[in-house]
């Protein structure tokens, strides 16, 4: 079974940065594609970012030149780097790792953005 749990999120101002981490148990992350989703208030969740386990990358146009995803196969884990924050961007931002065409999803976490 493999669980994920992000940190990171919390109340930044228009501008400024976060850096959003997801923790994956078990022994199949180095083998999986990993990625970043978010769910604004009264809308739907949206794909935002993925790595492959090659470390491949794919953002939304939305989020390009601003976020940046990456992982540390050493320590089972996925980034998000988000730069230059927007209002827009407030939302719960999840984590998804798939796998053998399973998905399996993280708790997510808050990122509010005031401006």
């Amino acid at each position: 079974q493999v669980q994920l749990v992000e940190s990171g999120g919390g109340l930044v101002q228009a501008g400024g940065s976060l850096r959003l981490s997801c923790a994956a148990s078990g022994s199949i992350f180095s083998r999986a594609a990993m990625g970043w989703y978010r769910q604004a208030p009264g809308k739907q969740r949206e794909w935002v970012a993925t790595i492959t386990n090659g470390g491949s990358t794919n953002y939304a146009d939305s989020v390009k030149g601003r976020f940046t995803i990456s992982r540390d196969n050493a320590k089972n884990t996925v980034f998000l780097q988000i730069n230059i924050l927007k209002p827009e961007d407030t939302a719960v931002y999840y984590c998804i790792l798939t796998t053998n065409f399973v998905n399996y999803w993280g708790q997510g976490t808050q990122v509010t953005v005031s401006s």
